[in-house]
């Protein structure tokens, strides 16, 4: 089996349409290590207008936070709970392929075998502003074929292959599981869709753009000076700096240093960085700022010519002779995501059938909704069967109707 057919990195823009929103999660969990870098044994994330928002993977074992206002307004517990309920999907994926290994006969070792779930939604924007659910998703996937998904409209599994026929009647059989999942998908999944709309548009509201100067300043030694690239007044603090040497990046192997990012005395922040250079080096230089909560990215070139030190932020509107050349890329959501390649929601190039396998069963006994951040975004999970006097195609298939509920307020996974 090519690895590569079920790992694929996005590495182009992904057009999002402003009236239309979505929230996906994907798990993709390997029978073994393969050895590859960024490539680990189980892999969780969560995707707003396919832009990533949180992640978790088996090496790090913690749930974080990939978007600044994801940082800034959930708390702390939020991000404990989702750690802790993506360590227990971890254990549970690890069972359920043991299980489809043994119900597909695959007895060789050395061969890797994947098993992915993905669930979400998609919603539309009404005119008074609220979301309206368009359609949900709960699917899986093993060895890079579809295995099944669950029909929002109609309530009931979709068995693409004959494998899967099986599963599809036991869980059509239990009627709280079909509920709970389609309840989750159209409105608890809708509910987390609208609270972190809300909260990266207060993001970008409240987001400050940087200014960006390059200059030189003369120092004792009559042949050096001091090339500095200062960026100010962005807001949040965090951002990436860059000093280049005709197009190479200058580290501190060549002398340069950072103030680091400090605040400013209006609750914005700056960072200057610095490297001497030879008055008669005629190389191109220029300064790179990404700040990617107000979505820019600035390249400031360097014309050679000494100017005066810029004035403490604050006073930015008066600095005298600064001059560059300021080119202004709008980012249009191009952070690196994983997708399904056999998906065409995300992207991704068909729907080849074949295979099979046994996912992981979303849990009806956290089928409430929590108004709280608290909770966690993601639908509950049971422990999966184990009882070994089961035939493998009866095991890892159904919830345990006795299970653990999630935390209080719908919060945390079992």
């Amino acid at each position: 089996m090519n690895l590569f057919a079920v790992f694929v990195l996005l590495g182009t823009a992904l057009t999002v349409n402003c009236d239309t929103h979505s929230l996906h999660y994907i798990y993709t969990a390997l029978s073994k290590p393969v050895g590859l870098p960024g490539i680990h044994q189980f892999t969780a994330m969560g995707l707003l207008d396919n832009r990533m928002i949180d992640y978790f993977d088996s090496e790090h074992q913690k749930k974080v936070p990939k978007q600044e206002w994801m940082r800034e307004r959930l708390p702390a517990d939020y991000w404990d709970k989702g750690t802790q309920s993506r360590k227990s999907k971890q254990q549970w994926f690890k069972v359920n392929i043991g299980i489809l290994m043994e119900r597909m006969r695959q007895n060789d070792s050395s061969t890797p075998h994947v098993l992915q779930w993905m669930h979400g939604c998609e919603a539309e924007t009404n005119p008074d502003g609220k979301l309206r659910f368009v359609r949900g998703m709960d699917m899986y996937n093993y060895d890079g074929n579809d295995f099944l998904s669950f029909d929002d409209k109609n309530g009931v599994w979709v068995a693409p292959i004959p494998e899967a026929q099986p599963t599809k009647r036991k869980w059509d059989g239990v009627q709280v599981l079909k509920e709970y999942t389609k309840g989750y998908l159209e409105n608890e999944c809708i509910d987390w869709l609208s609270k972190f709309v809300n909260y990266e548009d207060k993001q970008l509201r409240s987001a400050s753009k940087p200014d960006v100067y390059v200059f030189g300043k003369k120092v004792k030694e009559g042949t050096n000076l001091i090339l500095t690239c200062l960026a100010t007044g962005f807001y949040p603090k965090d951002i990436e700096l860059w000093i280049k040497r005709n197009g190479r990046v200058l580290t501190a192997d060549d002398g340069l240093k950072s103030s680091g990012v400090v605040p400013n005395n209006d609750e914005t922040f700056q960072r200057r960085d610095y490297v001497e250079i030879l008055k008669s080096d005629l190389s191109k230089f220029s300064c790179e700022v990404v700040h990617k909560a107000s979505n820019v990215n600035v390249i400031s070139v360097w014309d050679h010519s000494m100017f005066i030190d810029p004035e403490p932020p604050g006073n930015m509107g008066i600095i005298i002779g600064v001059v560059a050349v300021i080119l202004v890329l709008v980012i249009v959501g191009v952070p690196l995501v994983l997708i399904l390649k056999k998906r065409g929601i995300i992207g991704g190039d068909g729907n080849k059938s074949g295979g099979s396998g046994s996912p992981l069963n979303p849990s009806p006994t956290g089928s409430q909704r929590s108004d709280s951040p608290t909770g966690d975004s993601e639908p509950c999970l049971t422990v999966v069967s184990e009882n070994q006097n089961q035939p493998a195609e009866q095991r890892g298939l159904l919830p345990n109707e006795n299970g653990e509920r999630c935390e209080q307020n719908g919060g945390d996974q079992v």
